[in-house]
This record gives C-alpha cells, sequence and structure tokens, in this order.
C-alpha cells in the first residue's frame, strides 16, 4: 500500500488538462473499514492538502457522527475521490459554475489496484453522481459479471459503457432506494451548503438514514478499535 500511494501522489497522467500543478489527494490504508467516496478535490482542498477540511467537510463529519481525529485516521477512514486532482472550474459568462468532472484517468489507473489492497472495506460512503457510477451501477446489475475496473471507466468496452449508463441512479434515487444497497453501501448528497433546499425537501434523510449510518459506523470504529478494559 505505501509503495502504492507513493506512486499515486506522484501521478502526473493527466497533467496536460488540469488548470494547476496535479497534486493527488487521499488517504488510505489496508486497515480502514469505511470508504468515503466522493468526486474530486475542489480548489480549497487542492492548496490545504487536505481532504474536506472545510464547512462541507464539518457537516460531513457530523452526519458520520465522528471526531476530527477518527475522520483523519486512515486506519479508520479510506478517502477516495473518482479524480484525485483538482480538475478545473465550469465558468459560463466569466462566472465560475461549479467544478468539472473527475479526471478519468485516475480511475481507470489506479482505483482498482487501491481497492484491491483494501479488504477490510465494509462500508462505502458514496457522494456524487461518478462515485455512485463507478461503485454502485454495477453491484446494481451484477457484481458477480463486472469487477471494479468495468464500472464506467474509459476502458471499458463500448457496449459496457452503454449498459452502465443506462443502469445509472440519481442521488435522489439511490437515497429513496438506500435499503437496497445496505449495509455495505450508503449515498449521500454531497454536504455542500449547496444542498440546504435538497436537505429541506427530503426529511427523511435525516429522520431515517443518518440514524442507521451512524449506528454502522460506530460499531465498524468499535471493531476497528475496541475499547480497553
Amino acid at each position: 500500500m505505501d509503495t502504492l500511494l507513493l506512486k499515486i501522489r506522484a501521478c502526473t497522467l493527466c497533467q496536460a488538462h488540469l488548470p494547476l500543478p496535479a497534486k493527488p489527494i487521499l488517504q488510505a490504508s489496508s486497515q480502514a473499514r469505511i470508504l468515503i467516496a466522493g468526486q474530486a478535490p475542489g480548489i480549497k482542498t487542492h492548496h490545504k492538502g487536505i481532504p474536506f477540511d472545510d464547512a462541507s467537510g464539518e457537516r460531513l463529519r457530523n452526519w458520520l457522527n465522528v471526531t476530527r481525529e477518527q475522520f483523519y485516521d486512515p486506519a479508520l477512514f479510506a478517502i477516495v475521490p473518482m479524480g484525485f486532482c483538482f480538475p478545473g472550474s465550469i465558468e459560463k459568462n466569466g462566472k465560475k459554475q461549479g467544478d468539472k468532472a473527475p479526471r478519468p484517468e485516475c480511475a481507470a489507473t489506479w482505483h482498482r489496484q487501491l481497492l484491491a489492497l483494501m479488504p477490510q472495506i465494509e462500508l462505502v460512503v458514496i457522494l456524487g453522481q461518478y462515485a455512485i457510477d463507478y461503485h454502485l451501477t454495477a453491484h446494481r446489475m451484477d457484481t458477480a459479471a463486472l469487477d471494479t475496473q468495468t464500472k464506467i471507466s474509459p476502458d471499458a468496452t463500448p457496449n459496457t459503457q452503454a449498459k452502465a449508463k443506462a443502469k445509472s441512479i440519481t442521488v435522489t434515487e439511490a437515497t429513496a432506494q438506500w435499503q437496497q444497497y445496505w449495509p455495505k453501501f450508503m449515498v449521500l448528497p454531497h454536504p455542500s451548503p449547496r444542498n440546504n433546499l435538497w436537505l429541506k425537501q427530503h426529511p427523511e434523510f435525516e429522520r431515517d438514514m443518518l440514524p442507521r449510518l451512524r449506528q454502522r459506523i460506530a460499531t465498524l470504529l468499535e471493531v476497528s478499535h475496541p475499547p480497553s478494559n
């Protein structure tokens, strides 16, 4: 794992497509039991070098009911976005309209190797459409027939890509159907303040989903770090 992480953090495969110098940001270890699968680092994360070190991160940790120390302990949590580098911003009429999609090189080159070295993962917390498409779509189709490399990755066959795209589901659909994927997966809306309206429109998220998520995380953390007698 240490060797692979060194290679990933030195990766410059998509430098020509990035607005800033490549700076892969992730957290992983072979001991982690919980995987946070997001989109890609934002501009603030790029400069800080720490994932979720902002208001969205505070909300996410509150949702998970974990401390900052627990969240940034790689033996407990792996944080593996679909793209490891800031992909740049979408601009229209001179105004920023959010970030670009994660670069596909990361999933195609690194994700399969990385996930193979994390056999202890028991819960995948999914944030965003690209993470849904990668982690959840193949699970819904046929996990016995599709491995992690063929889940809407750029090197998948056109037929596989078409099938996966056809069966892709939205964040709202995935949260409405969360019990179908439980206890291995749970899709969350991005914890950004931009989703305050969505949270207001879907009170069942905080009422029904979060208590179950917090309970499962507490159980997994206790298994990872059992209390001393």
